[in-house]
């Protein structure tokens, strides 16, 4: 049972990446899903996160317009697709799912966690 998140990469500002995190040895069916990121010498912080119906989503101030969340209908995934990429969005990211979208938003207990995935943006 694990998350993999993969997508990252090194992009120019104003560039576009599109962040993929998938459910191995289960599906996300009734897990809430986030998006964090943890650039250097900061803590870790939620940048989106979406129920686990899809219903409702969440987005940081700082990335609002630009960055959408989803779900795939094949229930192991969810993405997260970012555009007009700006040099503070650089960091490492990484998903998380939890069966309570309330943890994920205010820094609950979090289920499971998948690995980072760097994202780079040059100025």
């Amino acid at each position: 049972v694990q998350l993999q998140a993969s997508g990252g990469g090194l992009v120019q500002a104003g560039g576009s990446l599109r962040l993929s995190c998938a459910a191995s040895g289960f599906t996300l069916d009734y897990y809430a899903v986030g998006w964090f990121r943890q650039a250097p010498g900061k803590e870790r912080e939620e940048v989106s996160a979406i129920t686990s119906n899809g219903r409702s989503t969440h987005y940081i101030d700082s990335v609002k317009g630009r960055f959408t969340i989803s779900r795939d209908n094949d229930k192991i995934t969810v993405y997260l697709q970012m555009n007009n990429l700006k040099p503070e969005d650089t960091a490492v990211y990484f998903c998380a799912a939890d069966p309570y979208y309330s943890d994920l938003l205010y820094g609950g207990p979090v289920e499971l966690w998948g690995q980072g995935t760097q994202v780079t943006v040059s100025s």
